[in-house]
């Protein structure tokens, strides 16, 4: 008896152990079919969200009537690159590509400086209305900008500098959303830092430009590219700031070039080639910087 017991004993302690595994087993393979199911989503979702593109650039290498006949096809049955040699050969996009480049590259360069400037000044120094200009810097942000262009005309035609980069460059040299952004970030920066080099002899600006603005780098990227693609895609302001051609930009040579204002017949290849040209560089630039957005600053302090 006492042997059978201990049999019956040991046969109901393994068998409660065995019974769970098949349980077990289910719920290892639950998370894996969920993940596949949400990877495929997501691919479906990204193809839905190139193909566009892949169409535009696929057209830019088409023939017109090809285009016109079978626009969505992402092989072309005659390749050709008459669109690209127009472009650059017998029209004036290599202007509009230059203004663009001398316009970027002075905003980005403009709004790098001037908004880290504000940004650090509303974050750390202590002056009379700090608040009320902070607030006023948000409420630019809520304001739609198109609100804002005839009296953007207005006030670029009373300094004078009506058609001509200056009236181009300037109003764009400072956003709200870019001191917002540094404003963010330099409170987020240990105080300490720039009491340790305050004790050796810096002074405001030299503590700005030498100890914290090198810190704020990650910040300094977004708004490079941000800066970047926002100028090099402005439409609405070169609109009000210029009216002869040879300031014409890439967004206006291309907005005209695709309402038909410089051209006869759809012409596709030739509209797709000079908007995938225009991609170009906001793509590069986003690929160069994209994984330096996200950095943070560690060790700034010393324990």
């Amino acid at each position: 008896m006492t042997g059978t017991t201990l049999t019956e004993a040991r046969v109901l302690t393994e068998e409660p152990l065995r019974q769970p595994r098949p349980t077990r087993q289910r719920w290892v393979h639950a998370p894996l079919a969920w993940q596949f199911v949400l990877y495929a989503v997501l691919i479906a979702i990204a193809l839905i969200y190139i193909y566009p593109f892949l169409v535009q650039v696929a057209t830019s290498f088409k023939t017109e009537s090809e285009a016109a006949s079978d626009p969505i096809s992402l092989i072309p049955q005659t390749f050709t690159f008459a669109a690209y040699e127009r472009l650059f050969l017998r029209s004036d996009f290599p202007l509009w590509f230059a203004n663009s480049a001398i316009v970027t590259v002075f905003v980005t360069l403009g709004r790098v400086f001037f908004c880290s400037l504000a940004g650090y000044a509303l974050a750390r120094l202590h002056f009379r209305g700090r608040g009320i200009v902070f607030a006023a810097v948000v409420a630019v942000m809520a304001v739609p900008a198109v609100v804002l262009l005839i009296p953007k005309f207005l006030v670029i035609n009373q300094l004078g500098i009506y058609d001509s980069y200056a009236g181009m460059i300037l109003p764009l040299l400072v956003d709200a959303a870019g001191v917002f952004i540094m404003k963010n970030f330099f409170e987020s920066i240990p105080v300490s830092v720039e009491e340790q080099a305050r004790i050796d002899g810096a002074g405001t600006f030299r503590v700005f430009w030498s100890v914290v603005l090198p810190m704020a780098r990650p910040a300094l990227i977004t708004i490079i590219i941000l800066s970047f693609q926002g100028s090099w895609n402005e439409l609405n302001h070169f609109i009000v700031a210029t009216q002869s051609p040879e300031l014409t930009t890439l967004t206006k040579g291309v907005a005209a070039l695709a309402s038909g204002q410089l051209s006869q017949g759809s012409q596709y290849p030739l509209k797709l080639a000079a908007a995938v040209i225009m991609t170009i560089p906001v793509a590069v630039m986003f690929f160069i910087f994209q994984r330096r957005i996200m950095n943070v600053s560690e060790g700034a302090v010393k324990e």
